[in-house]
């Protein structure tokens, strides 16, 4: 008889469970609401690395420019969030250490800024990069060259682990990457290009995907925007200009500023 009283008493209690702890079982009402709080922008290229050369600039210099001035906008327009640079001067930042620097501060987004070239000098336009394998082919020109400032950096071959930036069958891992981040970045990348056709009137040449070494590794959203073609004199001669670079500084953040608001759900 004792013993079914106390069988009794212990279902008692557990039927009692949900209504004693329910008030402390989390949903997503009691979740913290997502906040950007860190951003990365890393300008690419520096120091011993020009990158992409035009008839009177250097791609280093463009992207430095661009890069300070999206930070001044963001510090200025959106105080909440902090800016973390890759590189404020004429330094030279390696391939591994810009995302490194992202993922060793928790940032919430990470942007590299970039200036085209091509062979044909009529190519022109604005492109923005996500982390992905497709049109691979196609794209193969622009990944190889961002991909090769590795081949400026002492001991590569151990620090990359064997990578060749101009075998195809190198990039094999990157099929490994992880999904988490896409459609974040997308969403980014799309209003970026979205500002610089609408706001600033430059083509667009969409958004597209890539396994560059940059975005395969940050542990968060992450875009490498091409600012345009410096390869091109008309391109390159607004690129130089103080007006073309706060443009497009200008339409870098105001993207960086909605996808915020998007995400944060304001």
């Amino acid at each position: 008889m004792e013993r079914f009283q106390n069988k009794k008493f212990i279902l008692s209690l557990i039927l009692m469970i949900p209504f004693l702890f329910g008030g402390f079982i989390p949903d997503e009402t009691m979740m913290p609401a997502f906040r950007m709080k860190k951003i990365v922008l890393d300008a690419g290229h520096g120091g011993k690395d020009p990158g992409n050369l035009g008839s009177k600039s250097r791609e280093k210099d463009i992207n430095l420019a661009v890069t300070l001035l999206v930070g001044k906008y963001i510090n200025q327009y959106m105080p909440d969030v902090e800016v973390i640079y890759t590189r404020k001067d004429d330094s030279f930042p390696s391939l591994k250490d810009r995302p490194r620097i992202a993922n060793n501060n928790k940032a919430d987004l990470f942007v590299s800024i970039h200036s085209n070239s091509a062979a044909s000098r009529s190519a022109y336009g604005t492109e923005t990069f996500i982390m992905g394998m497709k049109h691979f082919e196609s794209n193969f020109d622009i990944i190889k060259r961002e991909n090769s400032v590795m081949l400026l950096e002492d001991g590569y071959q151990e620090k990359y682990e064997g990578f060749d930036p101009s075998s195809p069958e190198s990039y094999i891992m990157f099929n490994l990457m992880s999904q988490a981040f896409f459609e974040n970045s997308l969403t980014l990348a799309d209003q970026i290009e979205k500002q610089f056709k609408d706001r600033v009137g430059r083509k667009s040449r969409g958004v597209k995907q890539g396994p560059f070494y940059v975005l395969w590794t940050p542990s968060m959203p992450s875009v490498l925007v091409e600012l345009g073609f410096l390869s091109n004199s008309s391109e390159e001669q607004f690129l130089m200009s103080k007006q073309g670079q706060e443009y497009m500084a200008s339409a870098i953040f105001r993207s960086i500023r909605d996808y915020k608001n998007e995400i944060e759900g304001n």
